[in-house]
């Protein structure tokens, strides 16, 4: 819990914000001097404050995280590095498909994605979009240029281009809710404005920033916007596993399981205006999710 703290000395006060945390079995204290007076943007300073301090605890386990998978990468034989990466598609395909609300059980989609099996009684829609996933997945893999608002376009079309064609690859023009959220996604005269600017963020931030953080905030963002009529989660994870695996980092797959946790740590940075919330959810998730690196 961030603080905000005085110290007194003659008739002058001054301000300073604090922060007490136990890492393993020990107690740190952090502390920033802000003036003698309060600063407007107090908000804002205590979530850069607070951000730096996780920055601080996980970049360096992201690091030991990164140099684990890397080593494991080059020991695997390739057969074994292709049945892994079929395996970790397939599971990546099945929840963030479920997330967004597909039929599918995840004996489905190995069935259908491994096996070429189509699951019977099931929706037409939710296999196509299933065979789609999985086909933009490894066309993300194999991209050799970098993220832009063309490219996230043509992954959308093509996710969507035998299920949805009227919104396949198409920035909304029309208003967006989210149900069962607070936050309202800017209107529709915005988006490509907003889009344009992501993607200039993006390109600023992309080698300075930790890929980590870069990925999260990128979602983040982009799920902020909501672009599209349908598929923001979907195009979200996926560029979101773009800036990890071409960064030498193992990809994250956001369990369907997990997903109440992932939308509340969304909802609560977009109505507070927090980035904090979703960041240090986001971090403690990668990290829970590859821990078997650290002990290579």
């Amino acid at each position: 819990m961030v603080s905000l703290k005085t110290k007194k000395v003659g008739d002058k006060t001054y301000y300073y914000l604090s922060h007490t945390y136990r890492e393993k079995d020990k107690v740190k204290y952090k502390e920033v001097y802000l003036g003698t007076t309060v600063p407007s943007d107090i908000i804002g300073i205590k979530s850069k404050f607070l951000l730096d301090i996780y920055k601080e605890k996980w970049f360096t386990v992201f690091d030991k995280i990164k140099k684990g998978y890397s080593k494991e990468q080059r020991i695997m034989p390739v057969a074994a590095k292709e049945k892994e990466l079929e395996r970790f598609a397939s599971k990546f395909t099945y929840d963030t498909n479920r997330i967004e609300g597909s039929s599918l059980s995840y004996k489905n989609v190995v069935q259908l994605l491994e096996r070429g099996v189509s699951p019977k009684d099931k929706p037409l829609w939710d296999i196509k979009e299933a065979e789609a996933h999985k086909k933009v997945f490894y066309e993300m893999l194999s991209f050799k240029g970098d993220l832009s608002l063309g490219i996230t376009l043509k992954w959308h079309r093509e996710l969507f281009d035998e299920t949805k064609k009227d919104l396949a690859g198409k920035l909304r023009y029309y208003r967006v809710y989210i149900s069962g959220s607070l936050h309202k996604p800017p209107p529709p005269e915005e988006v490509e404005m907003r889009m344009s600017e992501l993607f200039k963020w993006y390109s600023k931030e992309s080698g300075k920033m930790n890929p980590v953080e870069l990925a999260a905030l990128l979602h983040l963002k982009f799920e902020t916007i909501h672009p599209f009529g349908d598929g923001n989660g979907r195009i979200g994870r996926m560029i979101m596993n773009f800036v990890l695996h071409h960064n030498g980092y193992p990809m994250l797959d956001i369990k369907y399981t997990n997903r109440r946790d992932y939308y509340k740590a969304l909802e609560k940075s977009n109505v507070k205006e927090d980035e904090t919330a979703f960041v240090q959810w986001f971090f403690k998730r990668y990290v829970k999710e590859n821990k078997e690196y650290l002990e290579m």
